[in-house]
């Protein structure tokens, strides 16, 4: 793929998924029980998908005791297999010649308009002629989305402008009840599903169609096409586009609704096979149970994909900001934390003393600006036998309905079990009108809570409790629907495109999110050979297909 290429610019957000326990960890297991087990054996010899001696000896081995006990095999990038073993049997293949490794099948869990303009790593598409910039290999370059599938009727995934499939691409697109080869176009040109092991009968999940929405809002972040007028309920507004809207898109399913890692090397594998550029993956281990690299499936398949020329770019967690929590940091992988940006989206508290109290939250509430409400803490409205502290936090049955009702409630939130969600039901059904709920972390995520409610920092919190102890008129109003531009908060503002299963009757589903590493932003761009660091030679290939940055930022 030569000429001008494409800036190649990928989003991982919100959701996550996460390296949970092993199938075995779930369940005790008896020197006799069969259980999914993955026999790593290295690389593949062969590119045109033959066995190698060893690896096929094994795999007849196994399938003689048990014609049904394969789940996957591997021999596309790398070489190996899952399938249903005993413990007995996993421990005599390990010590096989060629086989690097026999580990249980982990099981995987689930843990905007404006991103790209704040970041200055725009396409030369315009919005009017989308791809009059771009050369013919521009849209040769495919990224291979590894996550819970796609919702392939979304605006974003439309192929208008696009020019013919690259005629190197061998993949295909894998059909269902509710996914048609008419699914795939142009922009998504690759879809493959991969069964739970232990779900073969759940019709439901064996499509490449997203139940979840986590694959839908990636895939259309990294590579969707323009969509002009997008917002959620009017907030950020504008023209929705993905980092990279002239790429194409290969979808793998490898999440339905669980993720087993034996299937995500089976996705390593096709991807190999099939002739994707980039993979993206919003997953990993937790910090305090990550595997060695000889038994994690996303380090051994990314690095046989890096080893083919394929770049892997892997979320480096949502555990931050504390020490020894990122995750992915295998020397392979392109490993990618959070950015910030220049939006922040807020609901503030205005006191009767015209005093404005930052607060973080997306209200759209029936209260009005004009009016005045009773503010009290969760203290003052305690019930004659309630804690002192589990009032003061809102805790259930510690707080006075007839004190409640009709006003609007500080909740302290810092070190505290219960949600906002918790405390908010409570005071709907006590009949109080609003919220304001107290934390001490920074970041987060503006979320609608369907009830005014706000969310304040402790910094800011003091102002509040010292306008309440200092007067007797403690009345409040909100201030909702407030996006405010240029402010430079450092919280993150994604809009994308999420599934009417998931978003309900809006079409675009909003993640508006703080200092997380979760909230992951990356961008590559290729910087002049003169002022290159020493990189290899794989890398230095991958530079060479991704334009320049501008003069302002730092060279990679």
């Amino acid at each position: 793929m030569k000429g001008n290429s494409v800036l190649l610019v990928l989003i991982f957000y919100s959701l996550f998924l996460f390296l949970g326990e092993s199938r075995s960890s779930l369940t005790p297991q008896s020197e006799n029980d069969n259980q999914v087990y993955i026999v790593y054996m290295g690389a593949s010899h062969s590119t045109n998908g033959s066995l190698r001696e060893d690896h096929a000896h094994i795999l007849n081995t196994v399938l003689k005791r048990n014609e049904k006990a394969l789940v996957h095999n591997y021999k596309h990038g790398f070489s190996g297999f899952a399938a249903r073993l005993s413990k007995s049997e996993a421990n005599s293949i390990a010590q096989q010649p060629g086989v690097v490794s026999v580990f249980p099948d982990p099981i995987l869990k689930l843990h905007t308009t404006r991103s790209w303009d704040f970041l200055e790593m725009q396409t030369y598409a315009k919005l009017e002629n989308m791809f009059s910039k771009s050369s013919p290999s521009s849209s040769d370059i495919v990224i291979g989305m590894l996550d819970t599938g796609i919702w392939p009727e979304a605006a974003s995934f439309s192929d208008k402008g696009m020019g013919p499939i690259p005629p190197s691409w061998k993949g295909i697109c894998m059909t269902s009840k509710d996914f048609n080869s008419s699914n795939c176009n142009r922009k998504i040109i690759g879809a493959r599903y991969y069964a739970d092991p232990d779900e073969y009968d759940d019709e439901t999940e064996n499509t490449v169609r997203d139940r979840n929405g986590h694959g839908t809002h990636t895939a259309s972040t990294a590579a969707g096409n323009f969509v002009s007028g997008a917002s959620y309920y009017d907030l950020a507004a504008g023209t929705a586009k993905g980092g990279s809207p002239e790429s194409r898109l290969a979808i793998y399913k490898v999440c339905s609704p669980g993720c087993s890692g034996s299937g995500m090397l089976a996705a390593f594998d096709d991807a190999i096979y099939d002739g994707v550029d980039v993979l993206s993956l919003s997953i990993g281990p937790y910090s305090s149970s990550r595997p060695n690299l000889t038994t994690d499936p996303i380090a051994i398949g990314a690095f046989h994909a890096v080893e083919r020329g394929i770049v892997v770019v892997c979320s480096a967690g949502n555990e931050g900001s504390e020490r020894n929590t990122v995750i992915n940091d295998a020397p392979w992988m392109l490993t990618v934390a959070a950015t910030t940006i220049d939006r922040d989206l807020q609901s503030n508290i205005v006191l009767g003393s015209n005093k404005v109290i930052k607060g973080q939250a997306i209200n759209f509430t029936p209260l009005s600006k004009s009016p005045h409400y009773p503010l009290v803490t969760g203290e003052a409205v305690k019930t004659t036998t309630a804690d002192l502290a589990e009032a003061r936090m809102c805790h259930p049955n510690s707080l006075d309905t007839n004190k409640v009702k009709g006003k609007i409630v500080i909740c302290d939130g810092i070190d505290d079990g219960y949600t906002i969600y918790d405390k908010i039901k409570m005071a709907q059904e006590m009949g109080g009108l609003g919220l304001v709920h107290i934390i001490d972390q920074e970041g987060g995520e503006a979320r609608n809570y369907d009830f005014p409610a706000t969310v304040v920092r402790t910094r800011d919190a003091a102002t509040i409790l010292q306008y309440v102890n200092s007067t007797r008129l403690m009345d409040i109003h909100h201030q909702y629907k407030v996006p405010i531009w240029g402010w430079p908060s450092g919280w993150l503002g994604i809009l994308e495109f999420a599934p009417p299963e998931v978003s309900g009757s809006i079409p675009f589903g909003a993640n508006f999110g703080g200092l997380s590493p979760y909230r992951v932003c990356y961008g590559f761009k290729r910087a002049p050979a003169s002022e290159r660091w020493d990189w290899s030679p794989r890398i230095s290939r991958f530079l060479d297909r991704i334009p320049s940055f501008q003069k302002k930022n730092i060279y990679i």
